[in-house]
């Protein structure tokens, strides 16, 4: 099994993102040929904007589920996009000078993170420059002579409604790709881009919007002025992003002392994580869940740290049912103390539980347990911890083998034991992450 981690750059594009960049290519070429053709117009405004687009590009970062956002860039593309005047001189530039400008400030502002290595997401790139085109060629093919005081208020309409728009797009062709890339279900998919980029959205619209309204008024002044907002929303979300990234890594650490320790294989906690996640996207699962079912993953062997002699080679799976309860309650309990991870909690607690609960006899319903409290009723375990347990599993009896022949069959185990060890479901979901020989983009 190939890791996208070994592939050369070009073998990790998928065919919506090569489509994606082949698309913004072809509109930056036809811009940039008819802005050759007749001039720039008002080119001191235009080295502005291309100058804000770039520093915009230069302070991008990259957000939660590996997203790539320049919000400084492209409120100043949409302002740029939106502008009706500068001062008493009307902004006469064509879309294909909008789309030029910002392709220009794009590729300067990628320069310096080339040169030190850090190779821009180009996907994201053409997915930022298509938004702001579809704003530039909405709005000033609409209407872009300077408005009378009486106008604004239609105008601003306007400008909302073309920033909504683009703003759409932008989410439903990053759910597009993202469901590609993933290969989650495209409603899921739309449904964490909607969550994760609304806010984001409405900043750089709303700040575009007041950059071309106060620029109007203003002047170019108003660009050092309205900029501000943006920024304080960008050192918000990248201290957001970089929390969860730090908090992710320490998780990561955390869930290697098992297997420094000799209480499991090296790499069992890392596999068991990837196939998790792979087999949540496949059936389902938010991408807030996922977080939670991948921390659950990387953390689902720690109670094994409480065991005076470890399991011939971590595998739970051969222990006792009685010993894997006891290993999912200490563990949980380390979790618990956390005081944060509340459902992780629970999905550890349950991962040793079978699929299928038993129901109650007639004489044991309504007993007591010793300490006179009713006893609780069992309930079906959480799917992630139903997706843990199949993938603790397979990973126990397979390891870090390629054998096509071993892994089929350990699968047939499983389907076998799906009666009332695991679901079905999540079984069927591993076999068809298996066969597609790849788990998870990093």
């Amino acid at each position: 099994m190939v890791s996208t981690a070994q592939r050369p750059a070009w073998q990790t594009i998928d065919s919506g993102q090569l489509l994606l960049i082949s698309v913004a290519g072809l509109v930056v070429i036809g811009a940039v040929t008819q802005v050759a053709a007749v001039g720039l117009v008002r080119p001191d405004t235009a080295v502005i904007f291309g100058v804000l687009v770039a520093l915009g590009e230069l302070a991008r970062m990259v957000m939660p589920g590996d997203r790539e956002v320049a919000p400084i860039g492209t409120a100043g593309a949409l302002g740029y996009a939106l502008l009706l005047k500068v001062g008493d001189q009307p902004a006469a530039h064509s879309p294909s000078q909008v789309v030029a400008v910002t392709a220009a400030g794009m590729l300067i502002g990628s320069l310096p993170h080339i040169a030190v290595g850090r190779s821009p997401h180009v996907d994201a790139m053409a997915r930022r420059l298509l938004t702001v085109s579809l704003a530039a060629f909405v709005f000033r093919l609409i209407d872009h002579s300077p408005p009378d005081r009486d106008d604004w208020p239609m105008v601003l309409s306007l400008m909302a409604v073309v920033v909504t728009i683009a703003c759409s797009a932008d989410v439903v062709i990053a759910a597009v790709i993202r469901a590609e890339a993933v290969r989650a279900r495209f409603g899921i998919a739309l449904a964490d881009e909607v969550r994760v980029k609304t806010a984001l959205c409405a900043a750089t619209g709303t700040t575009g919007m007041l950059i071309a309204v106060a620029t109007s008024v203003m002047g170019l002044t108003a660009l050092l002025v309205f900029t501000a907002p943006i920024l304080v929303t960008q050192f918000a979300f990248r201290r957001y992003a970089g929390i969860l990234g730090t908090y992710l890594q320490t998780v990561r650490a955390l869930s290697r002392v098992t297997e420094v320790g000799g209480y499991v294989e090296a790499g069992h906690s890392r596999r068991v994580s990837q196939l998790s996640v792979a087999m949540g996207r496949e059936l389902g699962m938010s991408e807030p869940e996922l977080l939670d079912l991948e921390y659950a993953a990387l953390m689902h062997d720690i109670g094994q740290l409480s065991l005076g002699d470890p399991i011939p080679g971590g595998a739970t799976v051969l222990a006792s049912p009685s010993e894997q309860r006891r290993i999912a309650e200490l563990g949980a309990s380390v979790i618990e103390q956390t005081g944060v991870l509340s459902q992780v909690v629970e999905i550890v607690r349950r991962q040793s539980d079978p699929y299928r609960v038993p129901k109650p006899s007639r004489e044991a319903a309504g007993q007591e347990t010793p300490d006179g409290k009713p006893a609780p009723v069992l309930t079906a375990p959480p799917l992630g911890s139903r997706i843990i347990k199949v993938a603790n599993a397979y990973d126990d009896l397979v390891g870090d083998s390629a054998d096509r022949d071993r892994a089929a069959a350990v699968l047939e185990r499983l389907r076998l034991d799906s009666a009332s060890e695991y679901d079905p479901a999540v079984v069927e979901s591993l076999a068809r992450v298996i066969g597609r020989g790849a788990l998870i983009r990093r």
